[in-house]
């Protein structure tokens, strides 16, 4: 059972893990010959200039005017809006339009990278292997199982290129098996915005059936009558959690049984299946506090809660052989396990110490088997994965490189002695082995092909420690091609995101190597606001300490220059979602560290975002970013807001990506500010904005449209590094 804090934030991740997956590195080559970067002149067509309009925004610390406040509209109709945004797609295309040739030249790169027939590794779910392929030339998944061996017939449960016909943008979230294994709930998204329908495959006859339940998010979970469903209702302003309802198949949705509703909407609410599978559970959780209750999964009406939410409390429980485990920051800022048994219902002071807390270790999440507890944790700034046995021996899973990622994948069998893990690094295709946990065998089952004569020994990676301003030790990721010198004549990307506790890990990806063999160095910032160091490298980074985010990540890219590792005119900087707001705060902050800066779906409005209640995620974000209701928060968040704090001065090139129908960050966000910037900076350097008309917070759903979108904006900045084609 994933922890409820992963689930939340995994709504964020899409974005995170392609900007991640589609960034890179390499060799210390000199700026070459005539490849110089393309000038506003060059393009010779005057960008959109948007229309300013009064408006007052009115808070306790203050009234602000917003001159570009009428770019917002909820419904995506006002027809000036649309036009401005036209027009900014017109002047990127103008933008783009000498550099087609390159932007084709790493798309085919990319693309020629793929095994494009590829599929994941099988696992076993009762008697069933379950797994997902591609077929070559097809833009989405298929996912299948086979019965009892890899050699039985083929059962296609979702073939999501024949569900996504006659849209342009199609996701399928989360799908279910039911217990009977005779049906496959999924909840389906065809805008973008994440608000999910509900649907049932009936695995036997093939048919497919809207149930009529729409409006949810992409929690469900599957009663054991094979005809119940568990679900989360949005509220469809806000599209806040709001409500647990159920729907037995067949029936009308308005009648669906309300059994739980949450009135704090600082909380977000989720539903999952116990690792046993005896129980369903709600998770609810907020920035600060955690709350689960639980119900027998043979009667899903009555839900008992398993310790009472808390300021500062954090839990996530999960069920196996009669025993409860919990992770709980209880007393153990880093978190720690505890276990109670069955019966034991809201009753924290009988919960007992397992695997007691350790103030250089953070615990992340778990995984119960019959015979041992498998625990992604993190040491050191680095992911690892201890073995713990119910006699108590403990194991800690090895790595052979000096930066890594390292974390537990499926594993649906918990009768079983074989745990499967990932593995990756800046040089290391992911890859999926098993060990055993008694005789501690290790077999790989995987590791991604990367065609097109990749060789990993052509690449190093290493770890770095940039020293902040404050004295603070920075963890960074490097990765380049073998033979680097560093001269100080590379050019740079430094990719950062610094937010809600999320890590940044250094994942592999076959993209890079069209950076890597250019003359990049690719460097991650581990900055306060992730984890990476522990659960203060969070806490050091948000509300009233949210600018060591930012100014960690100058301190690394000075460090990074110093060191030699690129040049002072040769950086550019990456981020997306909070990691927009990062790109936004750094401008302001350092504009002349960066040449060129790529910001995608940037929350970069983050006063009058957060003023408003009404926008979906805003009153969930308080623990994370303050509420400017209060006048010490209003004044500490104006004091970063990339949108506010734009002024008449010289700003980096850069390329600004958004999704019309984006609900995590509003697309009016990233369209105010271009217009703001283009109205006050002082350079005369590029500044293009793309929005996806179609797509929301994590860009289009064809993995093939993904890497167009990519190769454009990797053309726009490589070719302000001054980096050719060839």
């Amino acid at each position: 059972m994933t922890h409820q804090r992963t689930k939340t934030l995994m709504k964020f991740l899409p974005i995170l893990l392609l900007l991640l997956m589609l960034t890179a590195c390499s060799s210390s080559d000199p700026q070459p010959a005539g490849s110089h970067p393309l000038t506003a002149e060059e393009v010779g067509q005057v960008p959109p200039v948007a229309e300013k309009r009064a408006f007052s925004v009115v808070a306790p610390g203050g009234t602000r005017l917003d001159e570009y406040y009428w770019l917002r509209d909820d419904n995506r109709q006002d027809k000036n809006m649309l036009a401005y945004l036209n027009a900014e797609n017109a002047y990127t295309d103008a933008v783009m339009k000498p550099l087609a040739g390159f932007k084709d030249q790493l798309y085919k790169e990319m693309v020629g990278r793929l095994k494009q027939d590829d599929a994941t590794v099988p696992y076993l779910y009762k008697d069933y292997w379950y797994y997902s392929r591609y077929e070559a030339g097809k833009e989405y998944q298929i996912h299948a199982r086979r019965k009892g061996n890899m050699e039985a017939p083929e059962e296609i449960l979702l073939d999501l290129n024949e569900l996504a016909k006659g849209y342009s943008y199609y996701s399928i979230d989360n799908f279910k098996i039911s217990p009977d294994q005779k049906l496959c709930a999924f909840v389906e998204d065809s805008v973008g915005r994440r608000q999910y329908k509900l649907r049932i495959k009936n695995l036997e006859t093939g048919a497919i059936t809207d149930t009529g339940v729409s409006g949810i998010s992409y929690g469900i979970a599957w009663a054991a009558d094979n005809a119940t469903i568990v679900y989360v209702w949005n509220d469809p302003e806000t599209l806040l959690s709001k409500n647990i309802k159920s729907h037995r198949l067949g029936t009308d949705p308005a009648s669906d049984p309300l059994l739980y509703h949450e009135p704090d909407d600082s909380y977000y609410l989720d539903v999952g299946l116990t690792r046993s599978e005896n129980y369903i559970c709600i998770y609810l959780e907020s920035t600060l506090s955690d709350e689960q209750r639980c119900a027998d999964v043979n009667n899903p009406g009555t839900f008992k809660l398993l310790a009472g939410r808390k300021s500062d409390f954090k839990y996530h429980a999960d069920h196996l052989d009669g025993r409860w485990v919990v992770r709980t920051n209880w007393n153990a800022p880093n978190f720690k396990l505890m276990s109670f048994s069955d019966g034991i219902w809201n009753g924290r002071e009988q919960w007992a110490d397992l695997v007691p807390h350790d103030q250089t270790v953070l615990i992340s999440s778990f995984e119960l088997f019959s015979s041992f507890i498998a625990i992604n944790e993190r040491f050191n700034g680095l992911t690892r994965i201890r073995l713990r046995s119910n006699a108590g021996v403990e194991t800690i899973v090895a790595a052979d490189e000096p930066a890594y990622q390292m974390e537990l994948d499926v594993n649906r069998q918990p009768n079983t002695d074989w745990v499967r893990y990932s593995y990756t690094s800046l040089t290391t295709p992911a890859t999926i082995y098993e060990l055993n946990s008694v005789s501690k065998e290790r077999r790989m089952l995987k590791e991604t092909p990367v065609l097109g004569g990749f060789d990993k020994r052509n690449y190093v990676t290493e770890r770095q420690w940039a020293i902040a301003r404050d004295g603070t030790r920075v963890p960074v990721s490097l990765v380049y091609r073998k033979g680097f010198v560093k001269n100080g004549t590379a050019a740079l990307l430094q990719y950062g995101y610094g937010s809600y506790g999320i890590s940044m890990e250094p994942w592999f990806s076959s993209n890079i190597i069209s950076l890597l063999d250019r003359g990049m160095v690719y460097a991650i910032a581990h900055i306060r606001g992730g984890q990476e160091m522990g659960r203060q490298w969070y806490e050091d980074g948000k509300l009233l300490k949210k600018k060591n985010t930012f100014t960690d990540f100058i301190d690394v890219t000075n460090y990074l220059v110093g060191q030699g590792y690129a040049a002072q005119d040769r950086v550019a900087a990456m981020g997306g979602s909070a990691g927009g707001l990062l790109m936004g705060a750094i401008a302001n902050m350092a504009p002349s560290s960066y040449r060129v800066m790529v910001s995608q779906v940037p929350f970069v409005d983050i006063v009058t975002t957060m003023l408003d209640e009404s926008i979906p995620l805003t009153t969930n974000e308080f623990g994370e970013w303050g509420n400017p209701q209060d006048p010490v928060y209003y004044e500490y968040m104006l004091s970063y807001s990339p949108y506010d704090q734009l002024r008449a001065t010289s700003y980096p090139a850069m390329f600004i990506g958004t999704g019309l129908w984006d609900s995590q960050v509003q697309y009016w966000e990233p369209a105010k500010y271009v217009a703001r910037l283009r109205d006050r900076r002082t350079d005369n350097n590029l500044l293009v904005m793309r929005t996806q008309m179609e797509a929301g917070h994590g860009g289009s759903s064809g993995r093939f449209q993904r890497y167009l979108e990519a190769a454009e904006y990797y053309a726009f900045m490589m070719n302000q590094l001054g980096i050719a084609s060839n």
